[in-house]
């Protein structure tokens, strides 16, 4: 490669180039490339975390009490909000420029002319710095589906799946069965699958119990129940906690905590007690229900850009004391079953603003609007960015409502970046 990129900045925008499509499913050429890398396993042990909604925080409470255990963890997550480094943690910190520039030359000098996606350049530099890094715990979250994505060229010791849901219909099938099959496609034979929902999709189970993987089920093998608004129980046939409440908000982190407790004890590897309740309380992670006050008005920013999340949002407000209204400023992508969210929110939104996105998946306001016509936002006020609809929603908003700004990623990373920059 001649002029080969010297900055983080210079790779991203090389490595987005590389490749005529976003997604191209399939290991066989990013298995090809580990190879050529000598990629050695990530870490002593590893945790593959799939899932539709939930795998960004599960992975956050692993990674959590695992670094509360005394473990040196690094943990791949995708997408980022505001940093690309946000995709590579090591004891908790985001790499630098200077690691991920070094590991993305290495990707590229053993590449050849194989061809990358920007994802599979992703992972792969991640795994080197993980496999330098000398873990004890390597926590990988999938990035779309399971079975051809390039977290699973990794023999995990633990696989978790946090729910099946429908998203991504065009790349994982239109239904649950379809959708679990695809997701199951991280399981390993004779190796143990944790199962964050009661009632996964039958395919999910078919495929655990060909491979004699021993599935771990929520609701079945483990349990987790609140107690009050401090406290809640999660247990098994050997052992019974009593913790904190997760810093994270909303009821389904509960179950995501009780996935990644689930996960770590079928490690061959004891956790001291205290660590359970330590990470818990220290488990953090961007633009999940996050709450920012300004002037007495609570902002709450989500990455939710399905209706599983989109009912996880409605249950969370609902469990909310709110003495004012909830706007909300929604922006979404246009391969997204925007009107299944917001039929998931109706009932908890009192007025919405729809604003747009830009990008190759991107929709304006007026194209939103469109989509949801005959709908209770087919009416709701438009704005060009989130940056603007935030600028209207708070010029209106009175102390003691509540804004709700969701929608995808792209949304809340636009969020948090203008609050940030308006603090």
């Amino acid at each position: 490669m001649t002029n080969t990129p010297t900055t983080l900045a210079d790779w991203l925008d090389y490595i987005e180039r590389q490749h005529p499509a976003t997604i191209d499913m399939g290991l066989e050429r990013v298995r090809a490339v580990a190879t050529a890398m000598g990629l050695a396993a990530p870490a002593k042990r590893t945790i593959v975390v799939g899932g539709t909604n939930g795998k960004g925080s599960t992975v956050a409470f692993i990674e959590a009490i695992a670094r509360a255990a005394g473990w040196k963890v690094g943990a791949y997550t995708s997408p980022h909000l505001l940093r690309y480094n946000e995709r590579v943690r090591i004891d908790g910190q985001d790499v630098d420029d200077a690691a991920l520039v070094a590991a993305f030359n290495a990707v590229e000098a053993a590449r050849g002319a194989i061809t990358l996606t920007y994802f599979e350049y992703g992972t792969l530099a991640a795994l080197q710095l993980f496999a330098e890094s000398g873990l004890d715990l390597a926590v990988l979250e999938v990035g779309l589906g399971g079975r051809l994505d390039a977290v699973n060229i990794v023999d995990a010791d633990i696989a978790v799946i946090t729910t099946v849901d429908i998203d991504h219909a065009e790349w994982l099938g239109e239904d649950r069965e379809a959708i679990g099959t695809e997701k199951a496609g991280i399981i390993r034979g004779w190796k143990p699958v944790i199962l964050g929902e009661t009632d996964p999709p039958s395919s999910v189970l078919r495929r655990a119990y060909q491979l004699g993987a021993n599935a771990i089920r929520g609701g079945s093998d483990y349990f987790y129940e609140p107690i009050d608004a401090q406290r809640w129980r999660w247990r098994d046939v050997g052992l019974r906690m009593e913790l904190p409440t997760p810093a994270l908000a909303g009821p389904i982190q509960l179950a995501n905590a009780g996935a990644a407790i689930a996960a770590l004890r079928a490690l061959d590897k004891p956790v001291p007690r205290a660590a359970w309740a330590a990470g818990i309380a220290a488990a953090r992670i961007a633009g999940r229900l996050q709450a920012i006050e300004r002037d007495g008005v609570q902002i709450r920013v989500d990455v939710g850009h399905n209706p599983q999340a989109a009912g996880q949002l409605a249950r969370a407000l609902k469990a909310e004391m709110t003495a004012g209204r909830t706007l909300a400023v929604y922006a979404a992508l246009q391969d997204k079953d925007a009107v299944g969210v917001v039929q998931a929110l109706h009932e908890v939104v009192g007025e919405w603003t729809l604003a747009g996105l830009e990008g190759p998946r991107g929709q304006s306001a007026d194209q939103l609007r469109a989509r949801l016509a005959g709908t209770v936002v087919g009416t709701a006020a438009l704005a060009g960015s989130v940056e603007q609809a935030l600028t209207q929603v708070l010029a209106h908003a009175e102390r003691g409502d509540r804004v709700l700004v969701f929608g995808s990623f792209h949304t809340a990373a636009a969020a948090l970046q203008w609050l940030q920059d308006d603090a």
